[in-house]
């Protein structure tokens, strides 16, 4: 998996979508999960907070600690994708598939609140074939200590093209 690493500084970049998922951005914040992510060598931490009503204490990580910015929304979280050097995300597929495309290290956190979670089928499928880790807000940090980056497996997508052409004869389309 790629690692972006631009002059020393190693950021580590939280989107929680367009929703509101405060459990996640204090999950990120928590003291022992920033001292995981510093003790793996990670310099900043930018969250995406979406709609959330809480907002982490910021800190410029002059001190030597971790640095912590955040911001509500962006037009595209691309570029923040690919200077990160891990991704954690809520549970979204826009999200999820974004960051494996980019080959990014990704932790999928999952927010429990949502009735009939299908993001949470989509993150345990990816997890057990390997593509990214898998938590709870509560586990981040236990996921984050157990965490081994080199044994993720870089997703790349499928082709359609054979769903395409099934579809297309049963339309009735003449076969290219």
């Amino acid at each position: 998996m790629e690692d972006g690493e631009n002059d020393g500084k190693r950021l580590v970049f939280v989107t929680v979508g367009t929703t509101s998922f405060d459990a996640l951005v204090k999950a990120v914040v928590s003291q022992n999960v920033k001292e995981e992510l510093h003790k793996r060598g990670y310099t900043h931490l930018l969250i995406q907070m979406g709609r959330g009503i809480y907002s982490p204490p910021k800190c410029d990580g002059a001190d030597g600690s971790l640095a912590v910015d955040y911001f509500t929304f962006s037009s595209s979280i691309a570029d923040y994708i690919r200077s990160a050097s891990l991704v954690i995300s809520h549970a979204g597929s826009g999200s999820i598939f974004e960051t494996l495309k980019l080959g990014k290290p990704l932790i999928v956190v999952v927010n429990e609140d949502l009735m009939d979670n299908h993001q949470c089928e989509l993150a345990e499928e990816l997890e057990e074939r390997k593509h990214l880790y898998c938590a709870r807000p509560h586990s981040l940090h236990q996921t984050l200590t157990k965490m081994e980056l080199d044994s993720l497996v870089r997703y790349t997508p499928g082709d359609g093209t054979p769903v395409a052409r099934i579809i297309d004869r049963f339309l009735g389309f003449p076969d290219d």
